[in-house]
């Protein structure tokens, strides 16, 4: 049985970074694929001296590429400031009226379980406000006609979700093998050039965080979350 997925980040190349290999895998056994993005990006980048709007579109640009070279069905931007997330219900409804428009069985997202600070990537202010407006746009509001009853009016139906899967988790219980994708990743990434000054270094780099990770099942290379069911509509 397919499924479709929506993958929620932060910004442009969080997706690519953190889950890229199981989007493309999933996105190759013909599951729908979609991405949400929820910044501009137009902060991200110590490389690239553009004003703040033109590196918006140009990371704009770049996630689309990443995506198209994945399998992505397709990519929708929110364009909140890049570093000004917040868990708002502004946010919230935005997040839910996506996920009743998309209507996934799977989501994947940051993990809000994470509290150790230990990587400051990680815990990147964005990352954290993401990922709890993501887990509380899914539970009880996406699935709920009381919550946003404006979104029934506009045609976007209430939509319970089976699955999260949370990607950067410090808690993982669910592993993918990605050793005949993780070459897509790396073109993928390879698309962010804003973001990146030296790609061999990265290369070299999500090789050897997947490796790690593949070592724990058995896999060349490997990409972990933490899964979390959906069962009875709660």
């Amino acid at each position: 049985m397919k499924n479709k997925f929506l993958a929620i980040s932060a910004h442009p190349d969080d997706l690519d970074f953190t889950c890229a290999g199981t989007i493309s895998k999933m996105a190759q056994e013909n599951n729908e694929v979609f991405y949400l993005i929820i910044s501009d990006g137009s902060k991200g980048s110590h490389k690239v001296k553009f004003s703040s709007k033109k590196l918006a579109k140009i990371r704009q640009t770049e996630q689309k590429r990443a995506a198209n070279v994945l399998g992505v069905n397709n990519v929708f931007f929110l364009g909140l400031k890049d570093g000004e997330i917040e868990n708002t219900q502004f946010l919230r409804k935005k997040i839910v009226q996506i996920i009743r428009k998309v209507k996934p069985e799977i989501i994947l997202s940051f993990d809000p379980a994470n509290h150790s600070f230990d990587n400051p990537h990680r815990f990147h202010r964005d990352h954290r406000q993401t990922a709890e407006a993501v887990f509380d746009s899914i539970y009880p509001a996406a699935g709920s006609a009381s919550f946003f009853p404006e979104l029934l009016k506009q045609g976007y139906q209430p939509h319970q979700i089976k699955e999260i899967w949370f990607f950067a988790t410090e808690k993982p219980n669910k592993f993918i093998d990605i050793t005949q994708t993780i070459d897509k990743k790396i073109e993928a990434l390879s698309q962010h050039s804003s973001q990146i000054a030296d790609l061999k270094a990265i290369e070299n780099k999500v090789r050897a965080w997947s490796k790690i990770a593949g070592k724990k099942k058995g896999y060349r290379y490997a990409e972990f979350f933490r899964m979390l069911k959906f069962k009875n509509g709660s």
